[in-house]
């Protein structure tokens, strides 16, 4: 299923491991009150994308890295919570593409894959 993420406008190789998080917001205001009863001010709920693939060529990994190289974009992704596919804007976090080989008499450069984690704005 090469259709599964559009990321910044352009649709990307599908990733090896993708996984959606939840991460509740809550105000300063939350906490234990003075009898130790939890007190929770929710102001907002994000999504956070955690995104793995195998094996990219050259272009792959360049078609990726673009994609995300803004300060926000859009990302539709598989949504667990409605069934179907979401759009939400996201920046995204640390970059680590491990390299696989390369042959300096062909030019040829191999990753191993390439990570990074998609964080809703």
């Amino acid at each position: 299923m090469d259709e599964l993420l559009l990321v910044g406008g352009r649709y990307v190789k599908a990733p090896q491991e993708f996984s959606v998080g939840y991460q509740t917001i809550d105000a300063d205001t939350s906490g234990r009150n003075a009898s130790g009863t939890m007190v929770r001010d929710i102001i907002s709920e994000k999504v956070k994308l955690e995104i793995k693939w195998g094996p990219l060529s050259d272009g792959e990994i360049f078609d990726i890295l673009n994609a995300v190289d803004s300060a926000f974009f859009d990302v539709t992704y598989p949504n667990p919570k409605t069934g179907g596919m979401a759009t939400k804007t996201f920046y995204v976090g640390d970059r680590t593409a491990p390299l696989y080989s390369w042959n300096e008499k062909f030019g040829a450069i191999k990753w191993q894959g390439l990570s990074m984690n998609f964080i809703e704005k």
